[in-house]
């Protein structure tokens, strides 16, 4: 199978490339970095800066995960319009590209994120569910589905994998907390209630690489574990593996002091379950989040 992947140099990315070399598949990464590839994903990955470089070569397979970290900088407007740059106007050129070939996909797999929902509170968020609040964070995830979703107008089947906290040793969020954790500083956010959706790095690649393989998959897929924790267990989840006290609070003031807008992403959260991928007989690894911390923890 040839799949072509968009963000393959990113954490996910690079572990889908290792995954699917080792099942011999062949690989394409479309980068602004395109020399960088190889050292990064894989010495038989390819990379390419320009999609027309893939002119009659056969496609079967889209992976869409591109997109400028979205907490790393404070939202100021120019880092707004780079996020939703990054992600609707990157998609919008891969359709405008797949819409001229003569051949095209039969799958489109594309990133967003569980912040689709907005701030859930105490909402049990599945697919079915609507947007219950709409600050950047989720409007971006709308946007971002919606063009996604427009290739089905070219017969391509179209799977939209809502992302939660992806757990990993190589990178990701957990890398952010490590410090203040091993020295003793971390704890948990605000009052520490928001629910925090987390998946397991392994299991978020099985996932995708379960639905490519799924002719029946389409539409929206919550990828988080069937068991969402609070930041305050998590905080504490988080200082047992690290033998590590989790005890001083990050006061709610403080961030919306310090990172604005961007705070919404620390104080809020989503109670969400993987409904449909539970009902396609998609089997979690980690479940639990103490076995999937520990997992990781000699690796931390």
């Amino acid at each position: 199978m040839h799949i072509l992947l968009t963000g393959g140099t990113g954490l996910i990315g690079r572990q889908l490339c290792e995954y699917w070399l080792a099942q011999g598949h062949r690989l394409t990464v479309w980068s602004r970095r395109p020399q960088q590839v190889a050292r990064l994903c894989g010495a038989q990955v390819r990379g390419v800066r320009h999609l027309e470089d893939l002119a009659g070569e056969h496609l079967d397979a889209v992976i869409n995960l591109a997109g400028a970290p979205i907490a790393d900088r404070l939202w100021t407007h120019r880092r707004k319009a780079l996020l939703w740059s990054s992600r609707i106007q990157l998609t919008e050129t891969l359709l405008a590209w797949l819409e001229g070939r003569d051949q095209r996909p039969a799958v489109l797999i594309s990133g967003s994120a569980i912040g689709w929902y907005g701030d859930g509170g105490e909402r049990e968020l599945t697919e079915s569910s609507p947007p219950v609040s709409e600050d950047f964070a989720s409007q971006l995830c709308i946007a971002w589905e919606e063009t996604a979703q427009r290739a089905e107008a070219l017969g391509i089947r179209v799977v939209r994998i809502r992302t939660g906290l992806v757990l990993a040793a190589e990178g990701g969020f957990l890398s952010r907390l490590l410090l203040p954790f091993k020295l003793a500083l971390g704890g948990p956010i605000g009052n520490g209630r928001q629910w925090m959706p987390w998946i397991h790095v392994r299991d978020q690649i099985a996932l995708i690489d379960f639905l490519l393989h799924r002719s029946d998959a389409s539409g929206p897929y919550n990828a988080c574990a069937p068991k969402p924790v609070r930041n305050k267990a998590f905080a504490r989840a988080l200082g047992k593996v690290l033998h590590r006290p989790a005890l001083i609070p990050l006061p709610a003031f403080v961030l919306r002091l310090g990172l604005g807008e961007l705070s919404l992403l620390l104080l809020g959260g989503q109670r969400a379950t993987p409904a449909r991928l539970l009902a396609a007989g998609f089997v979690f690894q980690f479940n639990d989040l103490p076995a999937a911390l520990d997992d990781l923890s000699g690796r931390l």
